[in-house]
């Protein structure tokens, strides 16, 4: 289909493509054969409404695979599989003609109480931008867009339309920009969501500081600036920002407030074509990819990779030899005698609240899936009751009958997780703890069989108190809709659990980095935790945490040798090592690489992630790894000049199996960007003497006036005082108090003009100033 190019729309068409014709259509331009296209949810499973349906089609969507969310398929750190997954979701996608599916959602988990931590992948900004490519790449192979989301700073639903995200130029740029810019630069999403918040004060929607410069100038994006639903605030400013298509209708209302923009000179008429030329080349984008992939859906296979994606998505947290047993809990014997015990054993929760909502094309749940794997005894007692206010004898009854089921069987599966009510877009949770409930009959499950294990259901972080006192531990996320099949295929072994935690698990609320400044007051909330997100923060502070960042346990052990690390032509970090399986199993371990630079002058964590691989190994077998830390992820945000800066210094690289389970270390020399700011009266001592024309010029004058003084130097000072670490920090231009500085030793104090002299030469590059 051949689409116009702008100059063949009206003032009028041309507004009228900006916003949507209705929830989930653009508008069309009929006269010159301009068609409506659908965009509509996702992440991770088509969520389109059925023509008759409710508006938000969450009630009546078509049947699509529910793949688990990001909170689960991040956990598996599998580039490879994730691209699988976002294939199938684009062929999905295609085959009921949708142009663009709504996500991946690729926000900074900064809180466990974000009600929506289930839709993002990560605390750490190089997972969740490695995943995020990944999934947007797959999903774009098949000739349907998507929309990274949400656009910025967006770590919280409280308040959610209107609070402004307070946060310093660093961690905006290194931990809340950095996945957005990764993303943005590797895969090329046809569409950015911008997000409802403000971020330091200026709605994401009209700030084209955020819009333009970075995501345009900066990072070189190509596509079109969406809203998200309901997210513009005031819509000239917005489109002159960047913010091309508003979403859903506005019944014309903000067309015609840009026709008269235009039309009183507010709004040059070229800001507009801009926006309505991204609309029509992302209309010709979904015309050229339409019908890329032909129907009918195989539901089967897709129905397979979502198990094969859910099973690499469970992370093992704990796997000890119950009492008077000589090995690991898990995996469990197909002939056990086992008592499966919970609610969300037979009704399971495998996906959040909310816009995200899929409607499944068939549902597993893990009682059937055990019973089908088992072939011993497999007894189900209910447990307890995900509904309100139950009554204290139902309560007790429900509680009496699972313990009774495990006292008589040799293991207990206990399914414990959050109730749906308890996370959902549109509100964050009140606190990090599992139901009382749930906790007590743990203990009475406990008490009645040791060996109990534990499988959790749940979209954010949950504190695990009783970590220690039982057996095995899984943490089983939101799985999407063959989640039920995926945990039986992991407790009897069927898979080997590879997934790795993509964010901490904390003792203790209190424990977290933003516990002071979460969720914020009257609009506003400071990110007072700053760089400091996640691991970050935990082994800066060095506190205990439940589980760290990255961990996870397998049936198998990995041993690793000795890393080897070396700078590329490019300037990237070539890390190396081996690897081994040493265990009886086939596994699969994830390989990380945190990398440090003690020596810094600014502010660092003492290790940050840079580099992973998953890689597959059989019982005996050695693979050398090899990753690459590219260097533009070792920079920093230099306040002071505004731009990226890679410090030159010796870096600590360190491989392991988690951010506090680190096998081998490194050093590595890496060269510094050449970077000078340029000297004014207000640079210190410390700044001057490390520039390289100004620095030998004072250094030879110091040297000179300490030695025109002779003995009555040593009386400037008491005995023991460091003059110059107190002089690091003075002002050049405040140093004529303190002293002749040279000249021809006549003792004449250090004036303007010389001070003046010797930053116009040092900002010329050493060349006297001219006139």
């Amino acid at each position: 289909m051949s689409i116009p190019d702008v100059t063949e729309l009206t003032l009028e068409e041309k507004a009228s493509l900006t916003s949507g014709a209705s929830f989930w259509y653009t508008k069309a331009v009929e006269r010159v054969g301009v068609p409506a296209i659908m965009v509509t949810d996702g992440p991770h499973g088509l969520r389109k409404q059925r023509e008759g349906g409710d508006h938000l089609g969450i009630g009546d969507s078509v049947p699509a695979t529910c793949f688990p969310p990001a909170v689960g398929l991040g956990s598996s750190w599998d580039v490879d599989l994730i691209h699988r997954v976002g294939e199938a979701l684009g062929t999905e996608t295609s085959i009921e003609n949708v142009a663009v599916l709504l996500g991946p959602g690729i926000n900074i988990k900064r809180s466990p109480l974000c009600g929506r931590n289930f839709e993002y992948l990560s605390e750490d900004p190089i997972v969740s931008g490695v995943l995020g490519a990944a999934i947007v790449k797959g999903i774009q192979s098949k000739g349907v867009g998507t929309s990274l989301k949400h656009f910025a700073a967006n770590n919280q639903e409280n308040d959610r339309m209107r609070a402004s995200s307070d946060v310093d130029p660093r961690p905006l740029r290194e931990i809340y920009l950095r996945g957005f810019q990764r993303v943005v630069e590797d895969a090329q999403p046809w569409t950015v969501m911008c997000s409802y918040n403000r971020i330091n004060g200026v709605y994401a929607s009209e700030d084209p500081w955020l819009l333009t410069q970075v995501l345009r100038d900066e990072w070189g994006f190509e596509g079109l600036v969406v809203s998200d639903w309901g997210a513009v605030n005031e819509r000239v400013p917005g489109l002159a920002a960047g913010m091309d298509l508003e979403m859903p209708s506005s019944n014309g209302v903000t067309d015609a407030q840009l026709v008269a923009a235009v039309k009183d000179g507010s709004l040059d008429e070229s800001v507009l074509d801009v926006a309505a030329g991204r609309v029509l080349d992302l209309v010709r984008k979904a015309s050229d990819g339409a019908g890329a992939v032909a129907g009918p859906l195989d539901v089967d296979a897709h129905h397979a990779l979502a198990r094969e994606a859910a099973g690499r998505s469970i992370v093992l947290l704990r796997n000890e030899a119950p009492r008077q047993a000589s090995g690991p809990l898990l995996p469990l014997a197909r002939d056990a005698r086992i008592a499966v015990i919970g609610e969300f054993a037979a009704s399971p929760r495998y996906q959040g609240a909310g816009s995200s909502m899929i409607n499944p094309t068939r549902l597993d749940n893990a009682l059937d899936e055990i019973r089908a794997l088992a072939t011993g005894d497999v007894a189900y007692a209910q447990g307890f009751s995900n509904a309100l206010d139950v009554p204290a004898d139902e309560a007790g009854r429900l509680r009496d009958e699972a313990v009774a089921a495990a006292a008589d069987a040799e293991v207990a599966v206990l399914f414990l997780g959050l109730p749906a009510r308890l996370e959902s877009e549109g509100y964050d949770r009140d606190d990090i703890d599992l139901p009382a409930a749930q906790l007590a009959l743990l203990d009475a499950v406990l008490a009645a069989n040791p060996n109990t294990v534990v499988v959790i259901s749940n979209g954010g972080v949950v504190a695990l108190p009783f970590a220690d006192r039982v057996p095995a531990i899984v943490e089983g996320w939101l799985l999407g809709q063959a989640g039920g099949g995926a945990t039986a295929d992991v407790l009897f072994g069927e898979v080997n659990p590879s997934g790795k935690l993509t964010e901490t698990i904390p003792v203790r609320l209190e424990d977290t980095p933003a516990f002071l400044d979460f969720p914020g007051e009257f609009s506003h909330v400071r990110y007072g935790e700053g760089l400091f997100v996640g691991y970050r923060w935990y082994d800066a502070r060095r506190l205990e945490v439940t589980f760290p960042f990255g961990h996870g346990l397998s049936y198998t052990t990995f041993a690793y040798g000795d890393a080897a690390a070396s700078v590329s032509p490019s300037g990237d970090v070539e890390v190396t090592v081996a690897v081994t399986n040493t265990g009886e199993r086939a596994g699969r371990e994830v390989v990380q690489v945190y990398t440090g630079l003690a020596s810094s002058q600014v502010q660092r964590a003492p290790r940050e992630l840079k580099g992973f691989a998953s890689v597959a190994l059989e019982p005996g077998e050695t693979q050398t790894v090899t990753l690459t830390v590219r260097r533009q992820d070792l920079a920093y945000w230099d306040i002071r000049a505004d731009r990226w800066v890679v410090e030159g210094g010796s870096y600590t690289v360190s491989v392991g199996a988690s951010s506090r389970d680190l096998r081998s270390s490194v050093e590595v020399a890496v060269d510094g960007d050449v970077f000078t700011l340029p000297l004014t009266r207000s640079s210190s001592m410390g700044e001057v003497l490390r520039h390289p024309v100004a620095g030998p010029i004072v250094q030879a004058a110091i040297a000179q006036m300490m030695g025109g003084m002779g003995d009555s130097a040593a009386s400037i000072m008491p005995e023991g005082v460091d003059f110059s670490k107190m002089m690091e920090s003075f002002p050049i231009g405040r140093i004529g108090m303190m002293g002749a500085l040279a000249g021809d030793g006549d003792g004449a104090g250090v004036g303007p003009e010389m001070i003046d002299g010797l930053i116009a030469m040092a900002n010329a590059g050493g060349v006297p100033p001219q006139g």
